[in-house]
This record gives structure tokens, sequence and C-alpha cells, in this order.
């Protein structure tokens, strides 16, 4: 339970204690409708004005669906592929060829791990330059055998370590964005936890870029912001909320092209109604993009990321 759910999980245990209590059915049944009433209406409010710093912290809920989970319950026939050919594999990134909606799509996510064996294993969701070259060796494969692209964004950042700066972390992210923006394929990008940095538009430059409804997607995490700013984090609340960075926030400034609604709670509330939503939305955009010209795509592609921001030429 995060702080703001405090709340929700006191009417959660008073619920459980009338449950188990000696009452007699009529009046038990009558004080549980009632309490899952209050619980529906607290949830409700709660949920529905979540700040930007509160979305970021579920966001990071542990027991939030991750890339395999969602490769699985939406796709079928996941064959994985791995290394980059250059200098290893990558466990941060996971991808492959697999059937989506009885059609062959290339799949590339980024995979967190839930015990600390597996995040140690997946080194916390933060790729190493060997992860974003085997990202664009993947890519390239899809572009030749003319298949769709979809990725799934879900990581703090790029790995920090001198190791990664030594091995050309810079110089793979910008790889990838060069190669992405040219792909002639149709390429779907969906935020399903965190967005951070270079890390996420490694393999985030797309046609359509979709967010979860309680994800976010910036240049930096608020605490870093804070740490820039205040020089400590104790400001990471404002500076959440000044960065505007909730899938809200970007849909209302026209940087993403759809928001996909989440349970109350979040995605691990009720897993298998996100899958069904983000598979429909996935599926939708997919067959818009499908008919397009190639050099048109590029263009679009082009186009859409040149409008971003407000800025001036000065002759």
């Amino acid at each position: 339970m995060l702080d703001f759910e405090k709340p929700v999980l006191d009417l959660e245990e008073k619920l459980h204690k009338i449950k188990e209590s000696n009452l007699d059915m009529e009046q038990k049944t009558f004080k549980i409708n009632q309490i899952k009433a209050e619980l529906h209406e607290l949830k409700t409010t709660i949920y529905s004005k979540l700040s930007g710093w509160q979305k970021v912290q579920l966001s990071r809920h542990p027991d939030r669906p991750h890339s395999l989970d969602y490769i699985e319950n939406i796709c079928s026939q996941f064959i994985e592929l791995h290394g980059d050919r250059k200098n290893g594999d990558d466990h941060a990134v996971v991808g492959g060829f697999a059937n989506f909606e009885k059609q062959t799509i290339m799949i590339i996510g980024q995979q967190k791990g839930r015990t600390m064996k597996e995040k140690q294993f997946r080194n916390f969701g933060m790729s190493n330059p060997q992860g974003y070259r085997k990202a664009l060796r993947l890519m390239k494969l899809a572009e030749k055998f003319n298949k769709p692209i979809l990725t799934l964004i879900d990581t703090p950042g790029a790995s920090p370590g001198l190791e990664a700066e030594a091995h050309g972390q810079a110089e793979a992210i910008a790889t990838n964005l060069q190669e992405m923006i040219m792909l002639t394929v149709p390429v779907i990008s969906v935020v399903i936890g965190e967005g951070a940095s270079g890390g996420a538009l490694a393999i985030g430059i797309c046609d359509r870029l979709l967010m979860l409804e309680n994800t976010w997607f910036s240049v930096i995490s608020p605490e870093v912001c804070s740490s820039i700013l205040w020089n400590n984090w104790d400001y990471t609340e404002k500076a959440a909320e000044q960065m505007k960075l909730t899938a809200e926030d970007l849909w209302n400034f026209k940087l993403i092209d759809g928001k996909i609604p989440e349970p109350l709670g979040g995605a691990h509330k009720d897993p298998e109604k996100v899958y069904l939503s983000l598979k429909k939305g996935i599926s939708e955009h997919l067959n818009e993009l499908k008919d397009i010209d190639p050099r048109k795509r590029i263009e679009g592609r082009i186009n859409k990321y040149s409008h971003i921001g407000i800025y001036e030429e000065i002759k």
C-alpha cells in the first residue's frame, strides 16, 4: 500500500472484520453492502484526483504487470531472440517475433524483474549499450521481413554505470534515435510503467505513442529533477507536478496519440482488463498504419517530432 492508499486499506480491514464477525446474516449483509459502497466512493475520490507524484508511485508498484506479462497475455507464439551480435545479451531488454491478432509482429520491451534476484538479473530494467543494440538489431530484422514493431517502455533510465559509458551508451542511444526515425515499417510504442530519459527514447521513436493511465514519460525522474534544481530530494513531489509528466499532461500537450485506461487503483488491480484495453488500442492503431506508404510513414514520423515543443529561429 502506498501512503495515499492508507484510507482504502483501513476500510478494507474494516470490511474483513465485518465478514468474520458473529453478526446475524441480515445485519452482516447490510453492513457489508454499506462498507462496499463507501469503499467504491473512496477509491473513486482518491484515484480520480491523483497528483503527478502519486502516479509516479503507482507506475513503480511492485505488482504492476511488466513487459513479459503483456507479451504473454496480448500475444501468442512468442519467440525470444537474444544478443546484439557485437558484445553480448542484455537481459533488461526482451524481444522477438510474436503473433498478434493473427499477424506476426516484432515486440520489444524493457523488463525489470520482481524478486531481488530477477531485478539484479534484469539490472532493474536499466539497459546497457548491448540492450539498445539488440533492440535495433531486432527492429532491422522486422524491417527486413516487413513486420510491424511494438515496443513496451518501462525503465527508470539507461544504465548509469562506468562500464555502460565505456561501451558507448550515448552512441547506442543516439544511433537508435537516428535509425528508428527512418524505419519503413509501422512502429507503435506503449509506456507501461516508467518512461525516463534516453533509456525510454531509445526504443520510443514511433508513429504512435500510447501511455497507460498511471504512467509517466520525461527526460528525467522527479528525484533527479529535485536534486538538480534544489540540491536534494525534498522537492520530489513539487518537481513531479511542475514537470507535467503524466499521460494526462502529455495528452493535453498533444505529445502522445492515446491514453489506455486502468482499473481503479492501477493496472495491478485487474491486469486482465488492462491487457484487453491495450490489445484493443494497439490493434486500432496498427490497422490505421499498415496501409500507409513507407515514404509517407517516414515523412509523417519526422513531422511528428519536428513539431514537438515551442521554439523560434533567429536569423
